[in-house]
């Protein structure tokens, strides 16, 4: 009966209150149901066109038009089939398909405003992300690049995605950052590290130096009185991942607990996974071991780089309750420009989750050029 149960249990239920909404959506048909067994028994003459009356307004809590119409007209046949045709028998008839269009227009009318308030809590949350999120160049050195963020469907508070590419003289450095939690407080740590990220791209020699002003930039934020709640600054953290490509045929990573990087090489993709696991920034306490270093990965001429966060790889069918499988994804996509590649990802996305994303994600692809074509691609950039 799912598609009778249009409406979906409102962003943030889960778990043991998801179970109750359903619950609470069978409810009505149960109602008609007993109603209908009364009918029929020997138990007729019990009144039961006063109960039936009220199912449409009960369905509209939980259902959409499809659920409530379906309410009503099982509750119509309950009625039909009462053998006393008297005033109170026409009058039941006449209560009840009053009640039903009713319910009808409220459902569409609540529904309508819902998705307008929705709406527009979207547009606040992307036009936020965005003030700190810049475009992505669609060439950088040796690199073609394309960037795309998501929304999540629920909508309901602005997420702490963060992303970045920029040219420095030790080649193209590539950031991307999952906040944990959301709202401002999460907005505000990840300009901290973008912002840290960007000026310390251009001048620090290590990749993993550039990582570590991340860091501290992410503590000097949360030591501000009233930046952060109490729940924040004991359980926040972010993580990251830094990436550096430049004219050998390999990327430098650092990984600080973010999902690993994807290359797809002839057709076939493999995982970027660190040697030796890292906590996320914020939890500098459990750093142990020697200092942090870059670790080098073979990346050719050719070969497709793909930075997420993990909004993408733990989206779920409604249905299967799968995860993404994004290394099946990329494999399936044909050749095409790294911007066309990301579309074609976030359309198997969406088909994926029916339309419904429950978190905001994030992507990053860098496409490395052969010599010729960087040498091609940096003249007119030169030029332009």
């Amino acid at each position: 009966m799912r598609p009778l149960f249009h409406a979906a249990p409102p962003p943030g239920v889960g778990g043991h209150s998801r179970v109750l909404f359903r619950v609470a959506q069978c409810v009505p048909f149960v109602v008609v149901l007993v109603a209908l067994g009364i009918e029929l028994s020997p138990a007729h003459f019990l009144v039961t066109g006063t109960f039936l009356t009220a199912m449409p307004a009960l369905a509209a809590l939980t259902m959409g038009p499809k659920g409530i119409l379906s309410v009503a007209a099982l509750a119509l046949a309950t009625d039909l089939a009462s053998p006393a045709y008297d005033l109170a028998y026409y009058s039941n008839i006449v209560s009840l398909v009053l009640v039903s269009l009713a319910s009808v227009t409220m459902s569409n009318a609540m529904r309508t405003r819902r998705q307008s308030e929705l709406d527009q809590v979207r547009r606040i949350a992307v036009a936020a992300q965005e003030a700190i999120l810049r475009p992505v160049p669609a060439r950088l050195g040796p690199v073609r690049a394309a960037s795309m963020y998501l929304a999540a469907e629920t909508g309901a508070q602005i997420g702490g995605d963060l992303y970045e590419a920029v040219q420095t003289r030790y080649g193209v450095r590539l950031i991307v950052g999952d906040v944990r939690g959301k709202g401002l407080p999460a907005v505000r740590a990840a300009a901290a590290v973008l912002g840290a990220f960007r000026v310390t791209a251009q001048y620090e020699d290590e990749l993993a130096e550039v990582m570590n002003h991340c860091a501290a930039a992410l503590r000097q934020e949360r030591a501000v009185p009233g930046a952060v709640d109490q729940e924040t600054l004991l359980e926040g953290f972010v993580t990251a991942l830094v990436a550096q490509v430049s004219d050998t045929p390999e990327v430098q990573v650092v990984n600080r607990g973010h999902p690993p990087p994807l290359v797809l090489c002839q057709g076939k993709v493999h995982a970027l996974m660190p040697t030796s696991p890292l906590p996320p920034l914020g939890l500098e306490d459990l750093l142990t071991g020697p200092p942090l270093m870059a670790e080098s990965h073979p990346f050719a001429p050719g070969d497709r780089l793909l930075l997420y966060t993990d909004g993408v790889i733990e989206a779920r069918n409604p249905d299967s309750n799968d995860f993404f499988a994004l290394p099946e994804a990329m494999e399936a996509v044909h050749t095409c420009t790294p911007h066309e590649f990301l579309e074609q990802l976030h359309r198997g996305l969406i088909r994926h989750t029916t339309g419904r994303l429950a978190d905001d994600a994030a992507m990053l692809l860098v496409d490395r050029l052969n010599e010729e074509a960087g040498k091609h691609a940096a003249s007119a950039a030169g030029a332009s």
